[in-house]
């Protein structure tokens, strides 16, 4: 059954996104149900793939980073079977993708391995033109030994 991960977990971050993105159902609904104390246990149902998401930052974050900075190749990433792109520090300018934040990029890959999850994730953050920005390369890694 579902265990508890991180207590404190927001929709913005990549605990709560990855346990999203294996949902199955009318999230919408099910909120509704634990506000009004109605929750029914089919309504909290997941896929039974797997999942990661890869953070992509700004070069100097957490510290000082720069704003502004182009961000090409999403439409490739995207393609990527078993990925979405999430943007959490981004703006638009004149049809371009700029970085607008530290923590920009949220790649989410499922397939039904971690393995393959992770590959997926990695192959997406590659396809992303933006020399301005760094991910980690490690992640997984503890569940993939």
């Amino acid at each position: 059954g579902p265990k508890l991960i991180e207590y404190n977990a927001r929709f913005g971050d990549p605990e709560t996104q990855v346990m999203l993105a294996r949902f199955k159902g009318d999230l919408a609904a099910l909120l509704h149900g634990c506000a009004l104390g109605q929750m029914d246990a089919n309504q909290c149902q997941f896929h039974n793939s797997h999942a990661m998401v890869v953070v992509m930052a700004a070069n100097g974050y957490p510290g000082a980073y720069e704003k502004g900075t182009p961000i090409n190749g999403l439409d490739a990433a995207a393609q990527i079977e078993g990925v979405e792109i999430l943007h959490a520090g981004t703006k638009c300018v004149d049809g371009q993708w700029k970085a607008n934040g530290g923590r920009v990029l949220n790649i989410v890959a499922q397939a039904d391995t971690l393995a393959e999850a992770q590959a997926r994730a990695y192959k997406a953050m590659d396809a992303i033109d933006w020399p301005e920005g760094f991910c980690r390369r490690d992640i997984g890694w503890r569940a993939l030994n």
